[in-house]
């Protein structure tokens, strides 16, 4: 099974002084062999992402759980914007439908409690397996 064909992968990036960050999240095949999906561009994945572009990634449930027998592959993530990242949302929205506008939702409404607007899904993340 590919990595874009998973549910959920646990994305781990990594703090300026090493520390591992493990969070799960969509993900989907792009064209070019490589895989993408959504964030903001204010998430501490985006954040850390600016300083340290390795990163691991290892097939997972929605709480991050990882899936029995996977692997952690080692691999390299970009931040991107405009069309590039408007071609990881479509594709993201064609793969999890309904569950985008969901997760939306959720995300704006938790924006709205804590009182400040936080962007949702406006920008992707590339990420490229280490041979």
């Amino acid at each position: 099974m590919s990595l874009g064909d998973e549910k959920y992968v646990l994305f781990t990036t990594y703090r300026r002084d090493g520390t591992a960050v493990a969070t799960p999240v969509w993900i989907v095949s792009l064209d070019d062999g490589t895989f993408g999906f959504t964030t903001s561009p204010t998430s501490g994945k985006a954040k850390r992402l600016r300083n340290n572009n390795h990163v691991l990634v290892q097939p997972s449930d929605s709480r991050g759980r990882i899936s029995p027998d996977s692997v952690a592959t080692q691999a390299t993530a970009t931040v991107v914007t405009g069309s590039a990242a408007d071609a990881i949302r479509a594709k993201v929205r064609a793969k999890y439908g309904v569950m985008t506008s969901v997760a939306k939702v959720l995300a704006v409404g938790r924006g709205l409690v804590k009182g400040k607007r936080v962007p949702y899904g406006d920008c992707g993340v590339v990420i490229t397996l280490t041979p």
